[in-house]
C-alpha cells in the first residue's frame, strides 16, 4: 500500500541551521508577500503569510474536529524548519492531537499531554492504522439493540433507537478494555475516536438531530430551544453505518509510516515527570487562551460517551491575565527542564476580548528570566481571514483565527 505523506512546505527539505531560523523568516516569501518586521517594545514582530491552509490540504487523518484547535499547517512549519527526521516534537496542551499526529507523519517522534484524558482517545488510534474489513468485523459483533435510551434527557440529541445504539456500543466498548489502564483493542479504540466525532453536528453525518457545528456540544437547554425553533425532533441514525463512513474518509489518504512508539500523558503540562530531561527538541503548542473557552463544557456530551466525569478534569480557567500568565511562566519552566540545549519552542495564541489583550506579550513577559533567548512573534497574515487591527491590518475587528506564534529557543 502506498505510504501517504503530505507535501513538504519548504522547498528545500534539508534542514536549515538552526541559528539562521529569525534570518529565514524575514526573506521568506514563498506566497509572493515580503516578510514585514515590526519591533515594539523591544519585541520583534514578523508579519507575512507563512502558510496557506485553503491551497495546501492536511492528512486526512487531521479530520476530526475540536474546539480552538489549530490547523496542521502551524506544526508543520516549525517541524520542518526546526527539527529533522528523528527529532522529539511535543505539545503540552496537545486537544485533538494535531501536533503530535503532524509530527508522526514528518516521521518526528510524537509526545503529547493535556490534562483531560478524552485527548488522547481521539489522537492515539490515528497513529495505530486499521483496515476498514478489520472495523466491519468489529462493528457487525455490536449488538446495538442491548441497551436502553437512557439518560432521558439526551432524547433531545438522539431518537431512542439511535441513544439506544449509542448506549450499546458504549457497553462493547467497556467490555473490550484489555486489563491495563486506558488500554482497550485497536478496534474499539478506534471505534471510539470516531464515535466521539459524531456524537453531535449540523448534518446527517452526526448521530444527533440537527444541532451546531461539532467542535462543541451545545448544552441541553440549547439542544430543546434548537429542536423547538426548527419545529423537529432526532431521525434515527445508523450508528454502524456513519462509524463506517467517517472511517473511510479519515483513512482515505493510506497510513502514515513512523518508526517510533509515541507517548501520550493525561496531567497538568507544568508538571510531567514522564518526560526526561533535556529530551525534547521542539515543542508547538496553544494554551487555553483565558477564559474565553469553556473546555468542559464544550466537551461535555463526548465525556458522557467516553465515561469522563468532567468533575474530576481540572481544566485550568484563568480569569485575569495575571493569573494567566502565571500559568504560562509554569508551564515555560517545565518545558525549559525537557528541551534541549538549542531546543524550540513555538507557542501560539490569538487575539482576545476583542483585541484589547494580546497574548503574546503576556507569553514574551512570562519567559523573562528563563533559560530562554526570545526570538521573536510570529504572526500569520493569512489573506482572506479576520485578523487584528492592530499594526494596521484591518481586515476584521474580532475573531482569534489569526496565528500569533511566540518563539523561544534554549539556551
Amino acid at each position: 500500500m502506498t505510504v501517504a505523506t503530505l507535501a513538504p512546505l519548504f522547498r528545500d527539505e534539508s534542514v536549515p541551521d538552526k541559528d539562521s531560523f529569525i534570518d529565514g523568516i524575514r526573506s521568506f516569501k514563498d506566497y509572493e508577500q515580503e516578510t514585514r518586521c515590526v519591533d515594539d517594545d523591544g519585541i520583534p514582530y514578523f508579519f507575512n503569510e507563512y502558510w496557506t491552509s485553503s491551497q495546501r490540504k492536511a492528512h486526512s487523518l487531521h479530520e476530526v474536529s475540536y474546539r480552538a484547535c489549530f490547523k496542521a499547517q502551524l506544526p508543520e512549519f516549525f517541524i520542518s524548519r526546526l527539527t529533522a527526521p528523528g527529532d522529539t516534537v511535543y505539545d503540552p496542551f496537545m486537544g485533538r492531537g494535531t501536533t503530535p499526529l503532524q509530527a508522526a507523519i514528518m516521521d518526528r517522534a510524537a509526545i503529547g499531554n493535556d490534562i483531560n484524558p478524552l485527548s488522547a482517545m481521539l489522537v492515539r488510534p490515528r497513529l495505530n492504522w486499521i483496515e476498514i474489513p478489520e472495523l466491519q468485523d468489529a462493528l457487525s459483533s455490536i449488538d446495538f439493540e442491548c441497551a436502553a435510551a437512557e439518560p432521558e434527557e439526551l432524547l433531545a440529541f438522539y431518537h431512542p433507537a439511535t441513544l439506544s445504539a449509542l448506549n450499546g456500543l458504549r457497553n462493547w466498548i467497556a467490555a473490550s478494555e484489555t486489563g491495563r489502564p486506558n488500554e482497550i483493542g485497536r478496534a474499539a479504540d478506534w471505534i471510539r475516536m470516531v464515535a466521539i466525532s459524531r456524537l453531535s453536528g449540523h448534518s446527517g453525518g452526526f448521530f444527533s438531530g440537527r444541532s451546531m457545528p461539532p467542535n462543541q456540544a451545545v448544552s441541553l437547554a440549547s439542544q430543546i430551544k434548537i429542536n423547538e425553533r426548527l419545529n423537529t425532533s432526532p431521525e434515527r441514525k445508523n450508528v454502524s453505518r456513519l462509524i463506517l463512513k467517517k472511517s473511510a474518509s479519515l483513512l482515505r489518504d493510506g497510513p502514515i509510516e513512523h518508526r517510533f512508539e509515541h507517548k501520550f500523558i493525561c496531567r497538568d503540562a507544568w508538571n510531567t515527570p514522564e518526560i526526561a530531561d533535556a529530551s525534547i527538541d521542539l515543542v508547538v503548542t496553544s494554551p487555553p487562551f483565558l477564559d474565553i473557552v469553556d473546555y468542559a463544557a464544550d466537551n461535555w456530551l463526548r465525556c458522557w460517551f467516553a465515561g469522563i466525569d468532567t468533575d474530576e478534569v481540572k481544566i485550568s480557567k484563568h480569569r485575569t491575565t495575571e493569573a494567566w500568565t502565571d500559568m504560562v511562566r509554569d508551564v515555560l519552566a517545565e518545558l525549559s527542564r525537557a528541551l534541549k540545549p538549542g531546543g524550540h519552542v513555538a507557542f501560539e495564541v490569538g487575539e482576545v476580548r476583542k483585541n484589547s489583550v494580546l497574548l503574546e506579550r503576556l507569553v514574551w513577559k512570562a519567559a523573562e528570566r528563563l533559560p530562554f533567548d526570545r526570538l521573536g512573534v510570529l504572526v500569520n497574515d493569512q489573506q482572506f481571514t479576520k485578523t487584528a487591527n492592530c499594526w494596521g491590518i484591518t481586515n476584521g475587528s474580532r475573531g482569534t483565527n489569526t496565528n500569533r506564534i511566540v518563539v523561544l529557543r534554549r539556551h
